[in-house]
């Protein structure tokens, strides 16, 4: 009954009146993340105890399907939309379908062209070899200024993926402004490959996005989005820099398995360039390591830690060393618990942004630490713990 109801919503949504047969299908997917969460020095010195979402896994729901056009072509769309399991919120900026909004054409032996709101190919071809991709944020980069979070999304994008040649596989992305004569004003292109064969596996990419600053009037500091591409996560640690001119972020990163042990490390450069509207001076630069291990106990139970060290230069000059560890338990195809755990120290000096009675003014003060993407303000440092359930449908 289920499979029938599916079949009737895919007739319904794609308006076939016509025959269907197997190769055409629409599915209706989701995530539901939610658990419980401490931090201690979350705002200043102060504890926080309450509920979070999103933790492993982004909330949400969407629809995907393909149809046979013949000759081995297909076409293809997806909608995912992306909400706060715990307030019902809208997520992305409160878009209807913010995370994913695309259709395109695919073929085995060409490749895959699409069109519309996607992830760029740093995204989907290196963060899936990387220790956010078993526990996101608590082993992610301090602020997420390198996007290794998924933070970010392209608007109004072209987007091609390569076949998969024993392994070896590349992808393409461009992102316009969609302003008439600003073509080159709030661009954004990207490029990827990736290389995965047995236990090894290897990826590397760069990320370009320019915001145009002709008529902007947006005070520094605040979460202006270019006509391509999101502002990269505005945290305590690069508070300002999404008003950047453009942002350059070149990513790589290995991984290896060894029976139930798997190895990886990841190294990312991102540079925030100034424009004339913002209160910054000087170009801004993270350079990103990072390390993981995991371990499968039983096909059931996974655990892993990871270590990240992030050292910003600039009107920012800190460090931030930040340990993550995690566990999580599979109850069935579709449930988890999960707990985690992470701690972050941060020293040196970095750069936020006053604006008072109508003027900006760039203050220095002691470099706060803040744990992945979750955007709390801490002090020094910062520690977490999240017990959670996670449910796939």
């Amino acid at each position: 009954m289920k499979r029938f109801a599916l079949t009737s919503l895919s007739l319904a949504l794609l308006g076939t009146a016509g025959a269907a047969h197997a190769q055409n299908s629409v599915t209706l997917y989701g995530v539901i993340d939610a658990g419980l969460i401490y931090v201690h020095n979350a705002s200043g010195n102060e504890k926080q105890v309450g509920t979070s979402s999103g933790n492993l896994s982004g909330d949400r729901w969407g629809l995907k399907g393909q149809e046979d056009l013949g000759g081995g072509l297909k076409a293809i769309f997806q909608l995912e939309n992306g909400f706060d399991v715990n307030t019902g919120k809208l997520n992305q900026g409160g878009r209807e379908f913010g995370r994913q909004a695309f259709v395109g054409l695919t073929a085995d032996k060409y490749g895959t062209v699409t069109l519309g709101r996607q992830y760029d190919p740093l995204v989907d071809m290196v963060q899936g070899i990387t220790g956010d991709n078993y526990w996101a944020s608590i082993v992610g980069t301090p602020g997420d200024v390198d996007n290794y979070d998924n933070s970010s999304r392209v608007n109004n994008a072209v987007k091609y993926v390569s076949p998969n040649y024993a392994g070896l596989q590349f992808e393409g992305m461009y992102g316009f402004s969609n302003g008439a004569g600003t073509t080159g004003q709030g661009q954004t292109w990207s490029g990827a490959v990736a290389y995965n064969n047995g236990p090894l596996g290897l990826a590397a990419g760069y990320y370009y996005t320019s915001n145009p600053s002709a008529g902007r009037t947006a005070a520094a500091g605040s979460n202006w989005n270019s006509p391509s591409s999101d502002s990269i996560f505005d945290s305590p640690i690069n508070n300002g820099y999404s008003s950047a001119h453009s942002i350059a972020i070149a990513r790589a990163a290995a991984q290896y398995a060894i029976g139930p042990v798997t190895f990886g490390a990841s190294y990312s450069n991102a540079k925030y360039r100034p424009d004339g509207f913002s209160a910054f001076t000087s170009t801004q630069t993270y350079n990103v390591g990072s390390a993981f291990v995991n371990y499968q106990v039983t096909p059931a139970f996974l655990v892993g830690t990871g270590y990240t060290y992030e050292k910003a230069s600039g009107d920012t000059a800190a460090h931030y060393n930040q340990v993550g560890i995690g566990a999580d338990y599979t109850l069935s195809k579709r449930t988890d618990f999960y707990a985690l755990g992470a701690y972050q120290k941060a020293s040196g000096t970095q750069a936020t942004y006053v604006t008072n009675g109508g003027v900006t003014t760039r203050v220095t003060q002691d470099a706060q630490a803040s744990i992945g993407s979750f955007g709390f303000a801490g002090t020094s440092s910062q520690e977490m713990v999240i017990v959670g359930i996670r449910h796939k449908f």
